[in-house]
């Protein structure tokens, strides 16, 4: 793919920073340029070929900042090719995946005009001693299954390389 592709990511602890961080890193070794920044700070899509957004969940929402760049951004996005992820449930199990990806598909009907080439669902970190009562007892977790980021990611860079031969062509 020609262009820069722009890595942004909504948190509030900062573990879904890092899982955009190894994406980034994925798209980088695939030999696409890309940029990284927090979802809030982005106020232009205009220099960008493609879009990654990715954003925790909280009480059954995606992030309030993913959702407000969503809005925000929702022209220019429905432009370019666009992939989404989410960090949320505590295990890897089946129905704790599809319970984040309905949470996350509910924030993406409100922008029926985008057409994700890609979504993902991870499962996230918690940290109780983060969190106030009630949710500082819970036990502590960390989802995140490096292995799936890494293949979402790199199936990802073959998709947006794939998309901008064929927009070259």
């Amino acid at each position: 793919m020609q262009g820069t592709i722009l890595v942004a990511y909504a948190t509030k602890k900062g573990s879904t920073r890092v899982v955009a961080g190894s994406i980034l890193a994925t798209l980088r070794e695939w030999g696409l340029e890309v940029e990284f920044e927090p979802a809030e700070k982005v106020r232009d899509l205009g220099r960008y070929t493609a879009v990654v957004l990715g954003g925790a969940l909280y009480m059954g929402r995606w992030h309030r900042d993913a959702r407000s760049f969503l809005k925000r951004h929702r022209k220019a996005l429905a432009g370019i090719p666009v992939a989404f992820f989410a960090m949320g449930p505590r295990t890897t199990e089946e129905q704790d995946i599809a319970a984040s990806r309905e949470q996350l598909e509910r924030a993406l009907e409100k922008v029926p005009e985008l057409k994700p080439v890609s979504i993902a669902i991870f499962g996230g970190v918690v940290d109780p001693s983060d969190h106030h009562f009630p949710f500082n007892r819970m036990p502590k977790s960390d989802a995140r299954d490096w292995d799936a980021i890494r293949d979402w990611a790199i199936e990802l860079a073959v998709s947006l390389r794939a998309s901008g031969e064929s927009a070259g062509s």
